[in-house]
């Protein structure tokens, strides 16, 4: 679950929401229903946590929740909240983190690794740019080491 949250940019809500259906592994790709505003949006999954994902959701009808607590029903927002936070302290990290880390983690990656702004706009379901350009300001400082073309001349 964290790292579908992590690699995708889900929002925690969107995730414990995520049904079978939603979910198009075969081709990297899933489906956010009725995400923050009632909008619908795509998101991608990762190569590398395909596997896992496909084998959790192998008896599952394709309307039922993709994660399920041990009573058969979707997670609570607060237990997963719960499981970042107490992941964050056995690793160390003395830093306030939440979910809302890994999204913003997500975003600021895909921008230092070359992503347009409309394209990590679309992942995260923003209504405005204005809304993403704050992940440009976040990696601000790789993208610094880029030269400008009057150097050349």
């Amino acid at each position: 679950m964290v790292q579908l949250m992590c690699g995708a940019g889900l929002r925690v809500s969107e995730l414990v929401n995520l049904k079978k259906g939603d979910l198009k592994t075969d081709k990297n790709y899933g489906f956010v229903r009725h995400g923050k505003g009632n909008k619908d949006r795509i998101f991608i999954v990762g190569e590398s946590i395909r596997g896992e994902i496909e084998r959790t959701a192998e008896y599952l009808r394709e309307d039922d929740f993709s994660f399920t607590s041990i009573r058969d029903k979707s997670y609570s927002l607060r237990s997963l909240q719960m499981i970042i936070k107490n992941a964050a302290k056995k690793a160390g990290i003395t830093k306030r983190i939440s979910c809302h880390t890994l999204r913003h983690s997500f975003a600021t990656h895909l921008i230092e690794s070359g992503s347009s702004v409309s394209e990590v706009q679309a992942l995260l379901g923003h209504k405005s740019p204005e809304t993403t350009f704050v992940y440009v300001h976040t990696a601000g400082p790789k993208m610094i080491k880029t030269k400008s073309p009057v150097d050349e001349l």
